[in-house]
């Protein structure tokens, strides 16, 4: 682990914690981490346990994503709390459950979504990744940690059978022509 990861690393281990592993001590460095969960469960029953992602699923299964979210993939989600929702302007969430909206639904959340299992170490290395919805998202990593779009991830590297969550602290809105 170089320097900068080791940074990022712990400012990750210590960042809220939506679920509680336990943690291990890095054999390279000696750093805090938490301890890798025997994987069984998909994104979506990943999410769902963890019971902070009530309005992502809700979201999820309008749009009709919910069953690709639990399949094969790998995706890389970056996954708003309920918090991160509740922060949108009011009346936002209900108008993008409407059936009429459910394309715009498809590309906000789409924009969450990367391909691939794109872990905390490869996103601290990147300033952009494409998105599901064919647009991009602006990354930035600092001794803090790591941000998309603006959005803190709060928690890293959640593992799945098919993929891996990063927690964020905001719903990421797409470009307009995306």
């Amino acid at each position: 682990m170089n320097g900068r990861t080791k940074v990022l690393a712990a400012a990750l281990a210590g960042a809220f914690s939506v679920w509680a592993p336990s943690a291990v001590a890095c054999d390279t460095c000696g750093c805090t981490m938490a301890a890798a969960p025997e994987l069984t469960k998909n994104i979506v029953e990943t999410a769902s346990e963890a019971g902070a992602f009530n309005t992502l699923l809700a979201a999820a299964q309008a749009a009709g994503l919910a069953e690709t979210l639990s399949g094969p993939g790998p995706f890389t989600v970056l996954a708003p709390t309920d918090e991160a929702f509740a922060a949108l302007p009011p009346g936002t969430v209900e108008s993008l459950l409407l059936p009429e909206n459910k394309e715009t639904l498809k590309a906000v959340l789409l924009y969450h979504v990367v391909s691939g299992k794109v872990m905390s170490g490869t996103v601290a290395t990147l300033d952009t990744a494409e998105t599901l919805n064919g647009a991009s998202v602006d990354i930035e990593a600092s001794d803090s940690g790591i941000t998309v779009n603006g959005a803190s991830v709060i928690q890293a590297d959640v593992e799945a059978t098919n993929g891996v969550i990063h927690v964020i602290d905001a719903v990421l809105l797409p470009p307009s022509d995306a």
